[in-house]
């Protein structure tokens, strides 16, 4: 919620590019990155991606804090 009041969001497009183009400037509005993935689906992708390895370095820290106040 932070993020998208201070209009810091990052947006991740597929589609068809001309369609891009006309979108960028409504999501430049919003956010502060706007990237084109390619064609159709692949901005989803690139997400999904972008989720998982922030769901990953999330286990990690939780983990390495376990671990750390086990041996305090």
């Amino acid at each position: 919620v932070g993020a998208a009041r201070a209009g810091n969001l990052t947006f991740m497009v597929g589609g068809m590019e001309q369609e891009f183009d006309a979108a960028k400037e409504l999501l430049i509005c919003m956010g502060s990155n706007v990237v084109y993935c390619g064609e159709v689906g692949t901005g989803q992708a690139a997400k999904i991606c972008n989720n998982m390895l922030l769901a990953i370095s999330m286990i990690g820290t939780a983990e390495t804090m376990n671990l750390g106040i086990r041996f305090v």
